[in-house]
């Protein structure tokens, strides 16, 4: 028996906490406001008022069971949702963590949609330190390591947006070419009436790095299919460019956990020991959620939901080639079926800009560092779950004591 195990104590999750039934707020009565709205299967929308002092927790009471959710600030909890009314003196983000150790789908009542009744888990039996220093200890380690997670996360929430920012720069506002010609995106925007972008390539890179792009753009412009393009540059179809090649099925059954993620048309849908795409690449949605498109840094197992895309010519630039496939409204061109599927015909005879091989080199030098900073977030964020989701059970149960 760890030393911590002594100060724990034997009772019921009702003696802890006080949970309630959230609020009714329909999407059409929401006022625009920075309150979050939370549902029981996460945040879904902001209100101008709140229903619930911050910090708070829910927890899943309708359709989604359980899955604690901490919210820092004040909020609005849904109907779908059981929030924590009265934390009885204890830490609330020790609650939250002492929530997500419970399973709650062994207490659903619906015959339909998956219920929780509050009147039944509060009796649930449950082990607790008696003194709260103790609880903010635990909460203090279990949450330095969600709050790195979270950080990252917002970083690479800010790079990914510096990317997508150099790309509508250069290839949809031709800023370099602009430039040249002797006014840029800000003043084109205004002249167009649009408020100029918060971040553009110019606010990103140098100006030495600058001007050494602009001077990769052509000087002028030329009519195309797609409207004004810089001169030189073509259109093309996709299906001229690019395959979309087929991924291919495997079960959950028949995975066997390994360090390649395994896509489907939602994203990461497990792990396996083997992968099928060397990396880096990109995954279309083809059935399910079709159209959708994903970047993928690794070696990756794209499922049969999936099309995985093969460039016909060895210098295409991925990245660029990612953001112009974002922008051709894949979505768009479904199939008519019962399980909504992109028609790949139609993807391939949709127009894609081809620019300058030196403009998607420069594009592709720009980028790959801020895609590699990306996934190395990504990659910590991943062991610092695994850390955590390691130690919960562990220092929740009282097994592993804060000081060890």
């Amino acid at each position: 028996m760890s030393e911590g195990m002594n100060s724990w104590q034997n009772c019921m999750l009702g003696d802890v906490i006080t949970l309630q039934r959230g609020f009714d707020l329909p999407v059409q009565d929401r006022k625009s406001g920075a309150v979050p709205v939370f549902a029981s299967t996460g945040k879904v929308g902001t209100h101008s008022e709140p229903m619930a002092k911050g910090p708070g927790v829910v927890i899943g009471r309708s359709g989604s069971l359980g899955g604690a959710q901490f919210i820092p600030s004040d909020f609005w909890p849904l109907n779908t949702t059981l929030w924590v009314k009265d934390f009885k003196g204890n830490d609330p983000r020790f609650v939250y963590y002492l929530l997500k150790t419970i399973d709650f789908g062994q207490f659903n009542v619906g015959s339909g949609v998956p219920t929780l009744n509050r009147n039944h888990i509060h009796p649930l039996p449950i082990r607790c330190p008696r003194d709260i220093s103790a609880q903010k200890i635990i909460a203090q380690i279990l949450g330095s390591l969600d709050d790195k997670i979270e950080l990252n996360r917002r970083v690479n929430e800010t790079l990914e947006a510096m990317a997508r920012a150099i790309f509508k720069s250069w290839f949809v506002d031709f800023d370099p070419v602009r430039r040249r010609q002797g006014y840029g995106g800000q003043v084109r925007a205004k002249m167009e009436g649009r408020q100029p972008a918060g971040m553009d390539a110019a606010t990103v890179l140098s100006a030495e790095a600058l001007s050494k792009v602009d001077a990769l753009f052509p000087d002028s412009f030329q009519d195309s299919p797609l409207g004004e393009i810089p001169n030189g540059w073509r259109i093309s179809k996709i299906g001229n460019e690019v395959n979309f090649e087929y991924g291919e099925p495997l079960k959950e059954e028949n995975r066997i956990a390994g360090p390649y993620p395994v896509f489907g048309s939602n994203g990461i849908v497990g792990w396996h020991e083997k992968s099928l795409v060397r990396g880096p690449g990109i995954v279309i949605g083809r059935k399910g959620n079709p159209g959708t498109v994903t970047w993928i840094t690794k070696d990756f197992y794209p499922i049969d939901t999936t099309f995985y895309v093969v460039p016909k010519k060895a210098n295409w630039s991925m990245h660029y080639l990612y953001y112009a496939l974002t922008l051709c409204d894949l979505p768009s061109l479904g199939a008519d079926s019962a399980v909504p599927g992109l028609n790949r015909n139609m993807a391939y005879m949709t127009d894609i800009l081809i620019p300058s091989r030196d403009a998607m080199s420069a594009f592709e030098s720009v980028v790959s560092p801020i895609f590699q900073k990306i996934d190395l977030n990504m990659n910590q964020s991943k062991t610092l779950a695994s850390i955590r989701d390691a130690l919960l059970p562990k220092l929740m149960s009282g097994e592993l004591s804060a000081k060890e």
